[in-house]
């Protein structure tokens, strides 16, 4: 097996752990964050038939920008038949931040993705709040051509959307997990049950043709991954027929 790379991003030689054969990739970024006036653009490409993990081992971090707009943009197409999962963990803007992440996502007919995306507004970890700064975010997922998913989020900080009860309510984590695939009728009541008693009111989850949503908005990023696990894990079992297998880089 060869590898090739240019620049800061390194793809870490895949193993597979899954008695089924699904590859689990890491995905390395060693600077370890995105500066004012760069980009990182990511574009992976699964073929007809495969399955894989997709992960990071660390946090990608948005610093604050003095030298223009940082962007990340990623584009993943799967082949037919294919399961792609992209686990990352969270991305961090620092106050003062001015970030752009742009994410697409092609599936061929018979694909399946499950991936989830962790927003931190600041660092609440070390009382470091977004007081300074905007993200604009944008979400694509296309199902043999057609559009199934599509949002988009434009926060600047301090704006009526970071306080209002009905949009933020001053929390610092987003989170959301997007299932495309064949789901039975009952997965996304499978999930509520699951975690009706930890997820309060913090947690939600939806189910609309072919499409299952998750979203986390609350106070603690532990608390958000911990609830995303627990999904994920559901519906891969209902799904695939096959539980979690938490990559080794999440325990380190």
């Amino acid at each position: 097996m060869r590898s090739r790379h240019v620049g800061p991003l390194v793809v870490q030689r895949p193993f597979h752990p899954e008695a089924d054969g699904t590859c689990h990739v890491y995905l390395l970024h060693p600077p370890g964050g995105v500066a004012g006036g760069d980009t990182l653009e990511t574009t992976i490409h699964l073929g007809p038939g495969t399955r894989t993990l997709l992960t990071t081992p660390g946090a990608t971090k948005f610093y604050r920008s003095t030298h223009g707009r940082s962007e990340q943009r990623m584009s993943i197409s799967v082949g037919e038949d294919a399961v792609c999962e992209y686990l990352p963990q969270e991305t961090i803007l620092f106050d003062g931040a001015d970030a752009l992440i742009d994410m697409q996502v092609s599936l061929a007919a018979g694909a399946t993705y499950a991936g989830w995306d962790f927003l931190s507004l600041g660092r609440p970890a070390a009382d470091e709040k977004f007081t300074n700064g905007r993200i604009r975010q944008r979400i694509q997922v296309f199902h043999d051509g057609k559009p199934v998913w599509f949002e988009r989020l434009h926060l600047t900080a301090g704006s009526p959307l970071s306080r209002a009860s009905y949009a933020l309510a001053d929390q610092p984590i987003l989170g959301t997990m997007i299932y495309v695939g064949n789901a039975a009728e009952d997965c996304a009541e499978r999930v509520r049950e699951a975690l009706r008693e930890r997820a309060a009111a913090v947690f939600s989850v939806s189910q609309l043709e072919g499409v299952i949503v998750c979203r986390y908005l609350g106070p603690r990023l532990s608390q958000a991954k911990s609830l995303f696990a627990r999904a994920w894990d559901v519906l891969r079992t209902a799904c695939q027929g096959k539980p979690a297998n938490a990559p080794r880089i999440w325990a380190t």
